[in-house]
């Protein structure tokens, strides 16, 4: 009964925050139903290209594009989307590339990749829509779980759970002569690989030294952690709850904690595309916007999640996938659940705008981990791939609140604030880095000289030249 009640109180949480965040002026009701369907009667007008093919990973934030698919969105739009699942972010990067794919749910850093050349072959890619905040954690085997315990037992119950404990046992393996344990994340450039990073440099651990990260596609994480090919690994949900239900690991934080409601995925598309196509993109937009505002709403929820569950989608019961998208997350398979309502965004606290000022944030990430090997100017390069000014004409033809600036300082914010720098006021969410880290896109070198563990290629001094 423990459980049941925390959980309802949970989702009783969930449905109170997410009312409040839908009784701002995001939703469609401030615009009177005669203007929203001349709007979108001109706009769904001259589709270039209206038989798309968008693909997706299946993790529970690829809900959006489902969601325009199964609700009518697309088609309320003048598209006809099919929807492809692919097997890895780097199927989805190379099809988009070639243009097998017309679009698709992207890792955030994808796209700054993608147009870099920064692990495949360079192609300007772009987002005109952010999907989501939040959705991955960190999961590690009860055995390694049982040695952080012993190793700082006063660390672990701790909440958000650092890695100091981690740094103990990594310390006492290398006395021991034993090699670097194995974790695994889904992609090189994925929010996963810069979140477990963050996470462990700041307890001092060298992610490229002091321990071995794969690249697993995230629905095979759980059987490789069953199977001990690894002892931990950053993924999307459902993949965190599920091998928490099956018994076979821990969560031991969640991205949410680590930084409070970052991007997490956006819809990319490649630029010559973009270009090409413009009606057809904007209208993909409007509808994946009229998706993600139906996906958040508390009383949709458990439609999400019976439809995503499906075999051509996720993949995975119901009840693993409830178990995240209705407000509360489970650590471990003997410890009641916790009311995280954030855990999943799909539309509020200004979810769906593509900020270039995270954009930054994941350059920086790429630049301090050495994927980057030539100075850059970040925020020029940020703000061509993440493309404000086309989601802004997808919502001010909708008539929905957008964010009339690009660069926002993070980690300022512990609770509910507002975001008057828009065409109407959003209510916005808590931003706080888990070790109270700010972020100020206005100070990026500063940024990155206050990081104690990395392992850039590109000097600090010709980052600056570019940087001022």
């Amino acid at each position: 009964m423990k459980d049941e009640s925390l959980e309802n109180s949970g989702r009783r949480d969930f449905f109170k925050q997410s009312a409040m965040a839908f009784s701002g002026a995001a939703l469609l009701g401030m615009v009177p139903p005669g203007v929203r369907e001349a709007a979108w009667a001109g706009e769904t007008q001259g589709i270039e290209k209206p038989n798309l093919k968008f693909g997706i990973i299946p993790l529970t934030d690829c809900a959006p594009i489902v969601v325009a698919a199964e609700k009518g969105f697309f088609k309320k739009h003048g598209l006809n989307v099919s929807i492809s699942k692919e097997a890895s972010w780097a199927n989805i990067r190379d099809k988009v590339s070639i243009g097998a794919l017309d679009g698709a749910h992207m890792l955030a850093g994808m796209p700054i990749a993608a147009t870099l050349g920064v692990g495949a072959t360079k192609k300007p890619t772009i987002t005109g829509f952010a999907m989501d905040l939040n959705g991955n954690g960190i999961t590690v085997s009860n055995a390694l779980y049982q040695r952080m315990v012993e190793a700082d037992p006063e660390a672990m119950k701790k909440r958000p759970t650092s890695a100091q404990a981690l740094k103990k046992v990594i310390d006492a393996d290398k006395r021991a002569g034993k090699p670097p344990m194995t974790f695994a994340m889904v992609f090189p450039v994925s929010t996963h690989n810069y979140e477990i990073r963050y996470w462990m440099a700041s307890a001092g651990i060298d992610p490229d030294k002091d321990v071995r990260l794969i690249v697993v596609p995230p629905p095979q994480m759980v059987a490789n952690l069953e199977a001990e090919n690894i002892v931990g690994y950053c993924v999307g949900e459902p993949w965190n709850e599920r091998a928490v239900e099956m018994g076979i690991g821990r969560t031991i934080i969640t991205n949410y904690e680590i930084w409070n409601n970052k991007l997490e995925k956006v819809f990319g598309v490649n630029e010559d595309w973009a270009e090409k196509y413009p009606n057809t993109h904007r209208a993909a937009i409007m509808a994946l916007i009229e998706a993600a505002m139906w996906a958040d709403k508390p009383e949709n929820r458990m439609e999400v999640v019976k439809v995503i569950s499906q075999k051509s989608y996720v993949n995975a019961p119901e009840a693993v996938v409830k178990m995240s998208m209705t407000g509360t997350f489970k650590y471990a398979k003997d410890e009641a659940p916790v009311s995280m309502p954030d855990f999943n965004v799909f539309h509020r606290y200004a979810a769906n705008f593509p900020w270039p000022s995270q954009a930054a944030w994941y350059i920086t990430q790429m630049l301090r981990w050495g994927q980057i090997d030539a100075p850059l100017d970040i925020r020029k390069t940020a703000s061509s791939v993440y493309r404000t000014d086309i989601y802004r004409e997808a919502a001010k033809a909708l008539g929905i609140a957008y964010p009339t600036f690009d660069w926002k300082t993070e980690g300022l914010h512990r609770g509910p604030w507002t975001l008057d720098k828009a065409n109407h006021p959003i209510p916005m969410g808590a931003d706080l880095f888990f070790d109270g880290m700010k972020f100020d896109p206005s100070r990026l070198i500063a940024y990155l000289k206050q990081t104690k563990v990395k392992n850039m290629r590109v000097s600090l001094g010709d980052l600056a030249k570019l940087n001022a």
